[in-house]
């Protein structure tokens, strides 16, 4: 960060402060809005003859707060270290960008069951905004090369989807497997690996998140990281989307993936990615 000019730094600084002030006063208030049209929608959904539905309610009514406990956290963070940033502590980059990423992702998984449920504008997508604004503005104000500002900004928003996406599906799978026909037991194999596919994802969730600090500031540790996930996402959606063929959900997290270890794997692109990889701490 100090090789960032003071005039850039300023300017993040403030950034942090303006992000983390809407995380903590307005995004709070977003989040309770789309989730009581996520929940009526959804009532009305079951209500007209769909009560495999119903798990949904609870999911749903537990999530979208816990996000917004995280998200306002972590506005409150930013605004805590917004003057080391201006400082240009080298460790206030890489966590920046991790608190940045929660709003972004937490927004675009409240967003995927509101499009479902909600006709309208869909809300969610303002959290995830405000938290992209953060997120790739510092991509771009600090020092580095056009080049590698790009291959950051490729795989870091690959990363943020593949999370997401991750998440959802691992959503997808408890609110099914709750409302599951003959449960607690599992009729067939499709049924056990649906929740084995979700449970995957969520642990890919973990690593994929503790990667973006990581490769934010160009470490293999965080490539390590990603590619693990990726790999992982790719052995279990793929067979699984030969066994449960009515959703194409299991395809986009393969694609997803794939983009990623794109990133991860092209000479050029991991050249410009990993651009610490040679320091005593890479």
């Amino acid at each position: 960060m100090k090789e960032t000019s003071q005039t850039n730094r300023t300017i993040m600084s403030i950034i942090a402060i303006l992000v983390g002030l809407l995380m903590m006063a307005a995004i709070p208030f977003l989040v309770q809005t789309a989730l009581d049209r996520v929940l009526h929608g959804l009532t009305d959904h079951i209500e007209a003859g769909n009560p495999t539905f119903a798990s949904g309610i609870n999911l749903f009514d537990l999530t979208y707060p816990a996000w917004r406990a995280i998200i306002f956290v972590a506005g409150i963070a930013l605004i805590v270290i917004s003057q080391e940033i201006r400082k240009g502590s080298e460790w206030s980059y890489p966590l920046a960008m991790t608190l940045f990423a929660l709003p972004a992702i937490g927004g675009m998984y409240m967003f995927l069951p509101y499009i479902s449920w909600v006709d309208g504008f869909p809300l969610p997508m303002v959290i995830s905004v405000m938290g992209l604004c953060g997120y790739f503005s510092f991509i771009f104000l600090r020092k580095a090369t056009l080049a590698q500002k790009l291959v950051k900004l490729g795989a870091l928003t690959f990363v943020g989807m593949m999370a997401t996406h991750a998440f959802t599906i691992g959503i997808g799978a408890q609110r099914t497997m709750m409302t599951r026909p003959g449960a607690p037991f599992y009729q067939d194999l499709s049924w056990w690996m649906f929740n084995w596919v979700g449970e995957v994802n969520w642990v890919a969730v973990v690593l994929l998140f503790l990667s973006i600090p990581l490769l934010a500031v160009g470490k293999r540790k965080g490539w390590w990281l990603a590619v693990i996930a990726s790999i992982s996402i790719l052995s279990i959606n793929i067979p699984t989307q030969f066994i449960r063929t009515k959703t194409l959900d299991y395809l986009y997290g393969v694609l997803i993936a794939l983009g990623i270890l794109i990133f991860m794997f092209v000479p050029y692109l991991k050249k410009h990615l990993l651009v610490e990889e040679n320091s005593p701490e890479a």
